[in-house]
């Protein structure tokens, strides 16, 4: 992580496209002005703790009826994938014809 320390007017260039002026501030802030195209997500990291906070919802419980139905469907299609899977793949017969004279 850089530290730098900047006077009111002076900037920062990050790359060539993206240019922070600081701005000045007072007692806990600081004012920054941020020039950067407009392809760039620029927040405040306070508001990206509000977006990130996910609710809470308690997940339900299945019945011991649906697991077992649920694991009955599981089985019938593992066991016919591997049907699928596990046939020969059937012989071509190929005819030749000879003309004799």
């Amino acid at each position: 992580m850089l530290k730098l320390s900047l006077k009111p007017g002076e900037y920062i260039d990050i790359g060539e496209n993206i240019r922070i002026v600081f701005s000045g501030g007072s007692a806990n802030n600081i004012h920054l002005l941020v020039d950067a195209p407009r392809e760039y997500n620029i927040v405040r990291s306070n508001s990206m703790k509000q977006k990130d906070k996910k609710e809470y919802y308690r997940e339900q419980t299945i019945s011991e009826e649906a697991k077992r139905e649920i694991a009955g469907i599981l089985m019938r299609e593992k066991h016919a994938a591997s049907e699928i899977t596990e046939r020969p793949a059937t012989k071509k017969a190929i005819y030749t014809v000879s003309h004799r004279r």
